[in-house]
């Protein structure tokens, strides 16, 4: 009587991602061949110059993976959304306009509730683009253009559950959506537009949206008494100094650490402010992301940045505290 080898969760977990992993990199390999490689250009192309929208559609896992595709591609800039396609044939096929383009979803391209789909496209010469792994298939001969995906076996034990064929699906997806937004010169002040929820809206929110208007500044003319007062009125951690005679420019900054190592150091209070500033403070501008805040803050170990405006006027002070407080 033959034995049956016990279950090895992590052994199944690592034989899946291998299996899944050698699948993506088969994919990519395809991309550097022809004429697979022409089709994701004229892909990306017909898609860039569209008038209308990418209408996306799948059945079953495929319809998983085809959501998740027009949620990517309408989140970095290309108006897309998912149709469903029994759905369609009661009505939803109005949703698709004679300037829309149909990007269909079907791993073995064969899948039957695709078929009304298919007739609809034909009817109102709807550019069709078939994403499949069956290259001769009733999907691909229906499509203007087919994205293949490459054979490659599925990574559960029967080999019958979508898994390697929709992790590839999934990551052409990313790929096209990725292709588009870099064609399209996308940048973070878009990407934010259209993220403003969450941690990653807060990050990509701009510095004057929460610095504070309060700033923590002295005259190069005065004293060390003076700069105490200051930082521990204002409570910045921190004290600018703007040059002699009332000028507006920031001449230096007085840290904790530079008052630690001046007190160390035996200093007076009649110290005047400029023998101990550190010259040449770091600033940002008002209108730069607070991700970016972030980062200059934690590159330059300093935990405060004053703002300046368009013409270098000094409008605010952001504190890394600030920053991490609404951005994590």
């Amino acid at each position: 009587m033959t034995t049956k080898a016990p279950f090895d969760a992590l052994a199944n977990a690592r034989r899946t991602l291998e299996i899944e992993a050698a699948a993506l990199g088969a994919l990519a390999q395809t991309l550097t061949t022809e004429p697979h490689a022409e089709a994701f250009r004229q892909v990306v192309e017909r898609i860039a110059t569209l008038r209308g929208r990418v209408a996306l559609t799948g059945m079953g896992k495929s319809g998983h993976v085809a959501r998740k595709i027009a949620s990517t591609l309408a989140s970095t800039g290309t108006t897309a959304f998912y149709v469903h396609p029994a759905e369609a044939m009661h009505g939803d096929l109005g949703m698709i306009t004679a300037d829309d383009v149909v990007l269909a979803l079907s791993n073995s391209g064969e899948t039957p509730e695709l078929d009304g789909i298919l007739a609809y496209v034909r009817r109102w010469k709807i550019l069709l683009i078939a994403m499949t792994g069956g290259g001769s298939s009733n999907l691909a001969r229906h499509a203007d253009l087919v994205l293949q995906l490459p054979p490659a076996p599925e990574a559960c034990p029967i080999g019958l559950a979508p898994t390697s064929s929709t992790t590839m699906a999934m990551a052409l997806g990313d790929a096209l959506a990725t292709a588009l937004l870099e064609r399209a010169g996308f940048d973070k002040t878009r990407f934010h537009q259209l993220h403003p929820g969450g941690r990653l809206g807060a990050r990509l929110r701009h510095v004057d949206s929460i610095m504070s208007r309060e700033l923590p500044l002295i005259s190069a003319d005065k004293f060390m008494r003076d700069a105490i007062d200051v930082i521990s009125t204002k409570g910045q951690g921190c004290v600018g100094v703007l040059e002699r005679g009332g000028g507006q420019k920031l001449r230096g900054v007085i840290t904790d650490g530079d008052l630690r190592r001046w007190m160390a150091q035996g200093g007076q209070f009649d110290d005047n402010v400029e023998t101990v500033m550190t010259l040449d403070p770091l600033t940002v501008r008002a209108d730069s992301l607070i991700e970016e805040a972030i980062a200059l803050c934690n590159a330059r170990k300093v935990t405060g940045l004053f703002v300046c405006g368009e013409q270098g006027e000094l409008v605010g002070f952001l504190h890394l505290h600030d920053c991490l407080r609404v951005a994590g």
